[in-house]
């Protein structure tokens, strides 16, 4: 590869799915936490990378009936967001009330901290925030109360990832939390199950040495999902002897029929294992369509529709550029019986109507076309009565945009944006640039309709963010949780006489 494809991969390929978080101070709203390099190895909770062990069950089975942890939170409006896009993996809040025109200083504060090495967006659930970041070699999930920031217990487990291509070595995955457990995946394959009310460990997988996963650019960054009492995960394994990374393969990667795996999400034993296809980036999404159940997943080569329970294939729809440096990232947005898909490295996006057993091609963007209806990154777009705002493009100036659900027609284009992500909440577009600014938009087919915007500042003054906003933001009870890189703040969106 000559040096501009690899300065064009490191950029364009860039799938930070989405943001790690972290919390603490109560007081000011600044942490002064730091902890020395040696400080993980007395701490309990802690777990050794065993080489090749390729699972372990650490408290055993626990009974399928087990208690939830203690609600620690004390807002009760609002929901809770357990796994990567909230409770329905679209980037939708039900929350109402909102203060969401505020003036140009921005939203209260609440609390900030450091964060180690990432790119995965936090989960809060009952209470408490979990995140996942990298400190030296040692992977961590931290687990705060959600409101104030206060550390209530950390689980590490060492870590040797490298990112291929000179990005940050640090979890891409955010947790899931189901119930009283924990799930996590780290860039480099270990896949655990730990106890969310102390951090105590159930089970782990190293998935690349189980399913002879061969490395892809970025590792591992496909948040799963739970389905029941599944854990669907997006693994894409190949045959052993198999070449030790994407590069080695010269792109050509066999797969072993591991692209979707259900584990027990109790025991970690493998219920199904379905699809002859490889990993991406996008995480999978569950629906009901006439009373069936579906899940979706956007893999390496194209869209899957599959039945969760069973992992019975009803359709591959195949959808990827055929640049080496190129992925799938950004999750399908399922509406009624349709399904959109996006990418930003040559096919651009298209629309399915879904039957079992079959696909119906709504609307597909032109291959020999450089004019796309939307060229969706790692941001998952939103939509709202009919339409679609995401942001389009994948190198130097992006720029947000509205399409057309129906035709993907370009409804309008806002440029000055570079990697936005975007979360809809009560009624309004929370939008977080790269750059630091956070857009608060209505929704609106005929033009951009800004509300109000602020710039998150860097280190010198509250909150201590820095640049790149990559990671998706967060909204659980009112609270809006957005990271720069290395810090995460907590801002207040519930007026002050809610």
């Amino acid at each position: 590869m000559n040096a501009s494809a690899f300065q064009l991969a490191r950029f364009a390929c860039q799938l930070v799915v989405v943001v790690a978080l972290s919390g603490c101070s109560p007081s000011a709203g600044i942490s002064a936490e730091e902890e020395s390099p040696g400080a993980a190895a007395q701490r309990p909770g802690r777990s050794e990378r065993p080489g090749r062990l390729l699972r372990q069950s650490l408290l055993g089975a626990a009974p399928r009936d087990e208690e939830l942890p203690p609600d620690v939170g004390t807002r009760k409006e609002g929901h809770d967001w357990p796994t990567f896009l909230g409770p329905d993996r679209n980037s939708v809040s039900r929350e109402e009330g909102l203060h969401l025109a505020w003036s140009k200083s921005g939203p209260s504060i609440v609390w900030q901290v450091p964060l180690g090495t990432s790119y995965s967006a936090p989960s809060i659930s009952r209470g408490r925030l979990f995140h996942f970041d990298r400190h030296g070699q040692e992977n961590r999930l931290t687990c705060r109360n959600a409101e104030t920031g206060e550390k209530l217990w950390t689980f590490d487990y060492s870590t040797d990832y490298t990112d291929m291509l000179g990005y940050n070595d640090g979890p891409r995955c955010s947790p899931v939390v189901d119930g009283n457990r924990v799930y996590l995946v780290g860039a480099e394959g270990e896949l655990h199950c730990v106890r969310a009310s102390d951090g105590e460990p159930f089970w782990r997988i190293d998935t690349f040495a189980e399913f002879g996963i061969v490395k892809n650019f970025f590792g591992v960054g496909s948040t799963p999902l739970i389905w029941g009492d599944l854990l669907i995960a997006n693994i894409g394994g190949s045959p052993p002897g198999g070449p030790s990374d994407v590069y080695a393969a010269s792109g050509r990667v066999r797969s072993n029929g591991t692209g979707i795996v259900a584990f027990d999400k109790y025991t970690g034993e493998v219920r199904y294992r379905t699809a002859d296809e490889l990993a991406s980036y996008a995480s999978p999404v569950a629906a009901t369509i006439d009373g069936r159940p579906w899940c979706f997943v956007f893999v390496r080569g194209g869209l899957i529709g599959f039945h969760p329970q069973t992992g019975q294939i009803d359709f591959h729809y195949p959808w990827r550029s055929k640049r080496l440096e190129s992925v799938n990232a950004a999750c399908p947005v399922v509406v009624g019986a349709e399904v959109f898909i996006s990418e930003c490295y040559g096919p651009g996006s298209s629309l399915l109507a879904i039957k079992p057993g079959a696909y119906d091609v709504v609307w597909a963007d032109k291959s020999h076309s450089r004019e796309k209806s939307l060229l969706s990154h790692w941001c998952t777009p939103i939509y709202v009565d009919g339409y679609l705002y995401g942001c389009s493009g994948y190198q130097g100036p992006n720029n947000l945009r509205c399409i057309s659900w129906r035709t993907g027609e370009v409804q309008w284009i806002e440029r000055g944006f570079k990697h936005a992500s975007i979360l809809f909440a009560d009624g309004r577009l929370v939008i977080l640039n790269e750059d630091g600014t956070l857009h608060i938009v209505r929704p609106n087919p005929e033009k951009y309709d800004l509300v109000v915007k602020t710039a998150l500042r860097d280190e010198a003054t509250p909150p201590r963010l820095r640049r790149p906003y990559w990671t998706a933001p967060v909204l659980a009870h009112g609270l809006l949780y957005v990271r720069g890189d290395g810090r995460l703040a907590c801002l207040d969106l519930r007026p002050a006489s809610y």
